[in-house]
């Protein structure tokens, strides 16, 4: 698979023979469906006010866990992945990029109308938590825009990213994400990266509390080198949780200190979501070792692979992970199928599914990482001990 700067160079060429591309993304109108998550607490209490069934306050979960899934089915896989020559105009398309920008406003007001109904509409307790579960799904996609913003070089993303992370109080996955998780993912000091035979249930708070103080050691050093002190207004991470801060406390404000635990579940629920995405992307893979020990780059080897199209429309290409990992400046229209990297079974739907289960997902993915290092264990990223 080819790099990005390969592909402006083959594309500059091209261009220089008067050869123009002939690729177009099918999927293109396609995309602003992933607007319709944000959306998801306002059709919950429509279906709710309509059909009086309480169970649709989870309309969120359902979306993720049954109606994702059986689209994905339906669909099949993709298979369309764009020609090298294509990947620049892509690049600087903006349509695609007001498909992720418009994600926050109805990300925000889905936030504010989800506190208006744990107040004010007639709800038990069990179903203001399914709402909450709505809510966690959101922030959770949330999350994943975060991602795609905050690999981006332009001052605005970065700053939507830290936006997009304020409703899960994730701040530090900004800092992680790029500077720790890219550098060392596929290897054991990646607490991001699954190890095989690792339950998802000790896996989670393994990435989460590592993630956070991978984040801080980093963004401590890098003001450091700047000789800026770590408690200050410049601390990416501050400034990120101070937007968290901010927003729960209008919240809070606005609608009554009885709303603090469901934001307090919904935030743990969003990254849920997001850490369950960490842990199925690199499940037991290992990057190669160089003779003087230290990691080759990574490759789309190093990712599991999954081409389901109607996940990968929701999700902005998350799916595409191999590609993501071997060029992580691609925005998600460019972002291609990578055969050689080992595949998923299912879309990222079924899989989270998959791994909340340990021994279903032992089933299904245990023969498959052996399988695709022909059973050699040094290869592999093992759990200590197993």
């Amino acid at each position: 698979m080819t790099t990005f700067a390969e592909a402006s160079r083959t594309a500059a060429a091209h261009a220089r023979n008067g050869q123009r591309p002939v690729w177009r993304d099918k999927k293109r109108y396609l995309w602003p469906l992933g607007l319709l998550v944000p959306l998801s607490p306002f059709a919950a209490w429509f279906l709710v006010d309509k059909f009086s069934l309480g169970l649709f306050w989870a309309i969120g979960a359902w979306l993720i866990v049954i109606v994702i899934p059986l689209i994905d089915l339906l669909a099949g896989e993709d298979g369309n992945s764009p020609p090298d020559e294509a990947i620049p105009e892509l690049q600087e398309d903006r349509f695609y990029r007001w498909c992720t920008y418009l994600f926050l406003p109805l990300q925000y007001v889905g936030l504010v109308f989800v506190a208006w109904c744990w107040v004010n509409a007639p709800m038990a307790a069990g179903e203001k938590f399914a709402l909450a579960m709505t809510a966690g799904v959101v922030a959770g996609v949330g999350i994943n825009a975060a991602h795609e913003l905050g690999h981006k070089s332009e001052k605005l993303e970065k700053w939507l990213a830290k936006v997009a992370l304020a409703q899960s109080f994730y701040g530090h996955f900004y800092v992680e994400h790029n500077h720790g998780h890219h550098v060392r993912v596929a290897t054991p000091e990646d607490p991001a990266s699954s190890r095989y035979k690792e339950n998802f249930w000790f896996f989670l708070p393994r990435s989460v509390i590592g993630g956070l103080r991978s984040g801080w050691r980093i963004e401590s050093a890098r003001l450091q080198r700047q000789g800026r002190r770590t408690w200050s207004y410049r601390n990416n991470i501050l400034n990120a949780w101070a937007m968290s801060v901010v927003l729960f406390g209008s919240l809070i404000a606005a609608f009554g200190w009885e709303i603090a635990p469901w934001l307090a579940v919904q935030a743990i629920a969003g990254f849920t979501f997001l850490e369950t995405a960490n842990y199925l992307e690199h499940y037991g893979l290992l990057r190669a070792k160089r003779p003087d020990g230290s990691y080759v780059r990574c490759s789309p080897e190093d990712s599991w692979n999954s081409d389901h199209v109607v996940s990968n429309l929701f999700l902005y290409q998350l799916q595409r992970h191999s590609d993501h990992h071997a060029n992580p400046r691609l925005r998600y229209q460019s972002l291609r199928s990578a055969a050689e990297a080992p595949q998923l079974p299912a879309g990222y739907a079924v899989m989270i599914v998959c791994a909340w289960v340990p021994p279903l997902w032992r089933k299904v993915m245990d023969k498959r990482l052996l399988a695709y290092y022909d059973g050699d264990m040094t290869r592999i990223n093992v759990l200590p001990g197993k």
